[in-house]
């Protein structure tokens, strides 16, 4: 009997351990499959880089746009928002970082910053957007054929700076249009140009003013009272970033002012041929995406034009500008209060 009852206990026992041992094995199976779930997971999280030349609201709404996109794709990523305040030191210590970093994508927010990204590195996928010239800056060497490692999309649509100088010439009394402008920025200078080649085929004169710095801008704007009939604030990033000083200027001497993009006739300029700058950035994020999740090369995806061009007045600076709204804009343009 006490034979039997010792062997009872030995097979209960071994029967405890073995379950004990299943219950283990259950676990450490369970560990591994975490840790791998694990893995995957921080595959999937992609770290970019965003480098942008100095904060103002159609820069910024361009990276919001450019997150949601990569959002709505399905991706999740880490961002290292990196702002160079307007010095170009900054701006090419950022992207050599991001170089050495080894992020997996640099997103280039203005002209600036995608030529630094470029120059810190000729390996990690680069796409740029508020870029005004992406070919003229040495970007690209095509619109559509990029090469190397970078691609984007363009601040500037073919019509908008011809449309804006037609509606000055037709809709208002102008001998002279000024414009304000840091002539450092490869971008602003290709859109100097545009605005001397639109002005060409009007009478109209230009008095030009320029900045190399956002605390030169309403000094700027105020040497051109008197000299200018109308104000046209192209998509300059030194001085869009003080957009608020030349607003003032133009609202206390009535002069119209206006604005290369929506954003800024939100802020209250008076009217601009442009688009939303959160719509170039999510164009951006699209291809950004194309290359983190379907492995597309950026040589292989064309810059893009903003595909939404149109006529935006605002009302409330009309007024504060004195300027008198004609029924017939209502056929041509959106309007803001």
């Amino acid at each position: 009997m006490l034979e039997r009852i010792k062997s009872f206990k030995a097979i209960a026992a071994a029967g405890l351990m073995g379950t004990l041992l299943l219950l283990s094995g259950c676990g450490s199976e369970s560990t591994n499959g975490d840790a791998g779930s694990s893995d995957k997971e921080k595959e999937e999280l992609f770290n970019i880089g965003v480098t942008q030349i100095v904060e103002h609201p159609s820069l910024d709404a361009a990276l919001e746009g450019f997150k949601k996109a990569l959002e709505d794709s399905g991706i999740e990523a880490s961002y290292d928002v990196q702002i160079a305040q307007g010095d170009q030191n900054n701006n090419q210590s950022i992207a050599t970082n991001f170089a050495g970093d080894g992020v997996d994508l640099i997103f280039a927010n203005s002209t600036p910053s995608a030529l630094s990204a470029l120059n810190a590195t000729k390996d990690i996928p680069i796409v740029f957007t508020s870029v005004t010239d992406p070919v003229g800056a040495q970007l690209v060497k095509s619109m559509d054929s990029p090469e190397g490692n970078i691609t984007g999309t363009t601040d500037t649509h073919p019509d908008a700076i011809p449309n804006m100088v037609k509606f000055i010439d037709e809709q208002f009394e102008a001998g002279t249009v000024g414009v304000i402008y840091n002539s450092g920025e490869q971008n602003s200078e290709v859109q100097i140009e545009k605005v001397r080649e639109a002005l060409s085929s009007t009478d109209m004169k230009l008095a030009e003013a320029t900045v190399s710095n956002s605390s030169e801008v309403k000094q700027a704007a105020e040497s051109l009272v008197g000299k200018a009939d109308a104000i046209y604030i192209i998509t300059d990033n030194t001085v869009v970033s003080a957009l608020e000083s030349v607003i003032q200027v133009s609202n206390d001497n009535d002069v119209p002012l206006f604005v290369g993009e929506l954003d800024s006739v939100k802020r209250g300029g008076f009217a601009a041929y442009g688009f939303d700058y959160e719509d170039i950035g999510y164009e951006a994020g699209e291809m950004a995406a194309k290359i983190l999740k379907d492995g597309k090369k950026p040589s292989e995806l064309p810059v893009q034009y903003p595909q939404n061009l149109k006529l935006v007045i605002n009302k409330k600076a009309a007024e504060e500008m004195g300027i008198d709204l004609k029924e017939e804009w209502s056929d041509l343009a959106e309007f803001v209060e």
